[in-house]
């Protein structure tokens, strides 16, 4: 058994299948077979049933896949470690929800990325608890997420406080007329948005029940049916207070325990300290100093 063996082994239990962790791993099937045979044989145990749609772990490779994910994390902390000299280098992994990336995060990545140019930054977007799943899952270094977070295996620090709105067309002058209309209907992300859970929560409070859900894959897209007058969302004031949307939406506040959110940065408690990680988290959370440096 070696690392290679439990990656390619990873790997296949991720996709549930030979054929699609081929594609992943670049190679060819027959080579994610025999590596998954030979895994399999070392330790003498089978690992995956094979069925007509791919495979699924037994009960063996359900018990080893977390042993295999750590391993692979600290290989990858291992290299850190190696050849972190001091100064940021190297792939950086954040994760963050949409709506912060397009609201806070450009002058951030902006400033960072010319202060640290030998590392490579790359952003994920995603709902909360997908995000707050690849931090536990080490598969980003970090992300912003809305709070409260409440793991033991995660610590999370305040990045960015907002306040959330309702969002209509225009035409709608009060929070009243909004939710006294038969047909309300609520326009979010998918399950796992936090956004998407405080609105239904705001609903939950007042006793409302919208008469429909519609589902969109980008915060672009839900403002683009909302200002055609398809129905409601939540998201935060200053994503929507902007002079090319003024006209076309009516912004209805909250009552200020309902209004507050707290975007926090989260990390796993145990990850290694990277020069790189820790020069993004000075950029992004107490830029002061270092602003001041650079001048």
């Amino acid at each position: 058994m070696d690392a290679k063996d439990l990656k390619v082994f990873q790997t296949v239990a991720k996709v549930g299948g030979m054929n699609g962790a081929a594609e992943i791993l670049n190679t060819v099937q027959s080579n994610v077979t025999a590596r998954v045979r030979s895994l399999e044989q070392d330790l003498g145990v089978k690992l995956f049933e094979r069925h007509s749609r791919g495979v699924v772990l037994t009960k063996a490779g359900e018990r080893l896949l977390p042993y295999a994910t750590k391993i692979e994390v600290l290989l990858r902390e291992a290299k850190r470690a190696a050849t972190d000299n001091g100064k940021p280098q190297g792939t950086l992994t954040v994760g963050s929800l949409e709506t912060t990336a397009a609201q806070r995060l450009s002058p951030i990545i902006t400033a960072f990325g010319n202060a640290c140019p030998e590392v490579n930054l790359v952003l994920r977007t995603g709902t909360n608890a997908a995000l707050i799943d690849q931090v536990l899952e080490s598969e980003v270094d970090g992300a912003f997420v809305c709070g409260p977070v409440k793991h033991p295996d995660l610590v999370g620090e305040l990045a960015f406080r907002e306040e959330l709105v309702v969002a209509s067309a225009q035409g709608r002058h009060s929070l009243d007329q909004i939710f006294d209309v038969p047909d309300l209907k609520i326009l979010v992300k998918g399950p796992g948005c936090a956004y998407r859970g405080r609105l239904e929560e705001l609903l939950s409070r007042r006793g409302l029940k919208p008469s429909g859900r519609m589902e969109f894959g980008t915060i672009e897209a839900i403002i683009g049916c909302v200002e055609a007058g398809l129905g409601i969302t939540l998201l935060p004031r200053g994503l929507l207070e902007t002079p090319d949307r003024k006209e076309r939406l009516a912004l209805h506040a909250l009552a200020p325990d309902e209004a507050r959110i707290e975007i926090l940065f989260v990390r796993r408690r145990d990850a290694v300290a990277f020069s790189a990680v820790d020069a993004f988290i000075q950029y992004a959370l107490h830029p002061g100093p270092l602003a001041q440096a650079a001048e």
